[in-house]
């Protein structure tokens, strides 16, 4: 297994831990409801989207019989997934208790990175599993 691969299951285990958490949390303080988009993103995008990835990039090349086509832009959307999140979360979070627009900016900012890394994702996937036509 590939390191990203193994880190991406790593760290979505990590990210439905914190999510589990911080929802119970809420549970027992309704006032911290405030904080469900991050409860919800770590569990989408962070558990959920994590380990499919993980999962994905193991399994999809097997299938298909075809090595993965680009293994250091797995490597690359690791990163950019992680960092865009964290980073979309904490600045949302930020600007939850101080309205400040540059908060708003930097969530906007790191939420594209994560954008971006799903596009990783998609367009490694799909130059790994479409065979390459003749003409």
């Amino acid at each position: 297994m590939d390191r990203f691969v193994r880190n991406f299951i790593i760290i979505s285990i990590v990210y439905l831990g914190a999510s589990s958490i911080l929802g119970v949390c809420m549970l027992a303080d309704p006032s911290l409801v405030y904080l469900k988009f991050v409860h919800s993103h770590l569990n989408l995008l962070g558990w959920v989207s994590m380990m499919i990835y993980g999962v994905g990039y193991h399994v999809l090349p097997r299938f298909s019989g075809r090595p993965l086509k680009y293994p250091r832009m797995g490597e690359a959307q690791f990163w950019t997934a992680n960092i865009g999140l964290v980073g979309m979360l904490l600045f949302y979070a930020l600007g939850v208790f101080n309205a400040v627009p540059a908060y708003k900016t930097l969530s906007i900012a790191f939420g594209a990175l994560e954008v971006l890394s799903i596009g990783l994702f998609f367009y490694n996937m799909l130059a790994t599993l479409l065979p390459k036509t003749t003409a």
